[in-house]
This record gives C-alpha cells, sequence and structure tokens, in this order.
C-alpha cells in the first residue's frame, strides 16, 4: 500500500489517528525534507527509515517506491506540511502507482489552501488554486490577467519576502475584488488581513515584512468584470485564451513558456503544474519536456 498522508500545517494537534496508524504501519516514509518529518515522528515516538522524495527526485524514485509497493511493502509519503500533491511533491508517484495496479491510499489532513478560503470569508462556493504566481511582476500581472474570468475566488501560496509584490500585481489587475492575507493559519499568531486589494496592499506596507508561510484568497470576479473579459477575448469561464490551434504552434508556444519560465527562476515542478493547466497536457509529459530544455 501506498498511503499518501496529510499532515498539520502549523497545530501538531491536527495530526489524525489514521495518519499516525500510517506512520506506524509503514516500512519506510518518503517525505519532502527529513528533518521536518523527522521531529513530527519524534513527537509520535516513532522510529522509522526514511527516504528524500522532494520535487528534485520524486520522478525518478517512483518506479522503485511502486516496486517495492507491488511487492507487499507499505510505504507512506508525506510532505513538510498539509496534503500531498497539492503545490507540494507527491502526484508524479500517485499517478506511477496508478498506472502500474499498485494499491493507493490518501490519509486526509490538513490543507492550507482549503483552511484559508474558509478563514477568510470570501464566498467559496467555486474557487481555482493557483499554487505560487511567476517570480517577475510582468508575468505575475500576466498571469493574474489570464485567471481574471475565472468565475470563483483565487487562491495562491506566498512566501514572507514576496506577499507585498504579489499583492502589488493583484491590485493591479483586480482593483476593485476583496481580497485576503492568510497568514500562520493554525498556529498561535494565525492572523487575517480582510480588504479591498489597493487598501490591503496599502496596510501590508505600512507594517512592513510580515512573518509566516501566507495564502492569499481573491474575490470571484463581479458580472461586470466577467463581462468585460468576456469581450476582451478571453474564454468565459476558464481564465485561459485558445491555445495555437496546430500541433507545431503549440509545441513551439508551450517551448517558449517554459524557457521564459526558466530564466524566471521557477522550479520544473512549479513549471509543468502551471503550464500543464494552460496547456492542457498531461504534467508528467510538461515536466519530461522541462528537463529537456534543462539539459
Amino acid at each position: 500500500m501506498l498511503s499518501m498522508v496529510g499532515t498539520p500545517i502549523g497545530n501538531l494537534g491536527d495530526l489524525s489517528p489514521r495518519a499516525a496508524d500510517a506512520f506506524r504501519a509503514a516500512d519506510v516514509i518518503c517525505c519532502e525534507d527529513t528533518r521536518v518529518t523527522s521531529k513530527l515522528l519524534a513527537h509520535l515516538g516513532i522510529s522509522k527509515p526514511l527516504m528524500r522524495c522532494d520535487e528534485n527526485v520524486i520522478a525518478q524514485r517512483a518506479p522503485e517506491l511502486v516496486e517495492r509497493v507491488l511487492a507487499g511493502e507499505r510505504i507512506a509519503f508525506a510532505s513538510d506540511a498539509g496534503m500531498p500533491s497539492v503545490s507540494d511533491p507527491g502526484q508524479v508517484l500517485v499517478e506511477q502507482a496508478r498506472e502500474a495496479g499498485a494499491s493507493v491510499e490518501v490519509i486526509p489532513g490538513p490543507s492550507a489552501c482549503v483552511t484559508a478560503l474558509v478563514l477568510s470569508g470570501i464566498p467559496c462556493d467555486q474557487f481555482f488554486f493557483e499554487g505560487f504566481l511567476p517570480r517577475k511582476h510582468g508575468e505575475r500581472v500576466r498571469r493574474l490577467r489570464r485567471l481574471a474570468p475565472v468565475p470563483g475566488a483565487l487562491i495562491f501560496y506566498e512566501s514572507p519576502h514576496r506577499a507585498e509584490a504579489s499583492l502589488a500585481a493583484i491590485a493591479e489587475v483586480f482593483p476593485t475584488r476583496m481580497v485576503a492575507l492568510c497568514r500562520e493559519l493554525t498556529k498561535l499568531h494565525e492572523e487575517v488581513l480582510r480588504a479591498p486589494a489597493p487598501e490591503l496592499l496599502e496596510a501590508v506596507r505600512e507594517r512592513g515584512e510580515l512573518k509566516g508561510e501566507m495564502v492569499i484568497v481573491v474575490a470571484a470576479p463581479s458580472a461586470e468584470e466577467l463581462e468585460a473579459w468576456d469581450s476582451a477575448g478571453i474564454i468565459a469561464g476558464t481564465g485561459f485564451a485558445a491555445v495555437p490551434a496546430t500541433a507545431e504552434d503549440r509545441d513551439a508556444a508551450l517551448t517558449g513558456a517554459i524557457k521564459e519560465a526558466l530564466a524566471a527562476g521557477d522550479s520544473a515542478n512549479a513549471i509543468a503544474k502551471r503550464l500543464s493547466q494552460q496547456f492542457s497536457m498531461k504534467k508528467r509529459d510538461v515536466y519530461a519536456r522541462v528537463l529537456e530544455l534543462v539539459e
């Protein structure tokens, strides 16, 4: 059995008894960072072999891990916090296990994106999880414009030193939308800052750099805004412009987008995740193309 285990995003009390049982039953625990997971296991009083499987090596180790599951071993996988595969390593391992016919289970646990969405007070009947925005301002703005017509709340992860820059891009593209900045989720100093995008940006600038991992939630577009974006030629309800019609044009566009993202310093996993959505391709195919261009 391959067990994908959700782990706390801050408060260790959120670890479920089933997650602890999965760790105790595992022959090996694969994790994003052995130092982080070893602390969690020490809290539980569990000692197990650990194997590092971060985004840089998980694709190479996945075949071996799947073979071990098929041979009868129990393997648990955990990212540093939250649910594996959700803006964290894990998806490629589950995909290969499914294709090989190996048994897979998910041990549900905390998720920063869902926690922030509910905590924000922003309507969440529909939402789109983006993960991290590009590093450069121009690329952030272009990406936000592509997401503008999505008829639901938008959720972004962000680090403390980039939060202000991301809020500046959001205020530029969505000046009338309500935005919530959620930080230190489930921890002692949990906080939600909520205001129209320009006002929130100003409030953050006045406070200076905030600490802790952050989630930004942007309200859905109004009917008037949707109509405006639709008139601009964006596919209504998707946030994406039409992809090139021919295979040659599509490949050229994909190659250009990958090179641009690599130049911006984005990781291969982040590029594959974002562009697989944009070009309606399998993530592993885009990931393979990224590796080709890196080499």
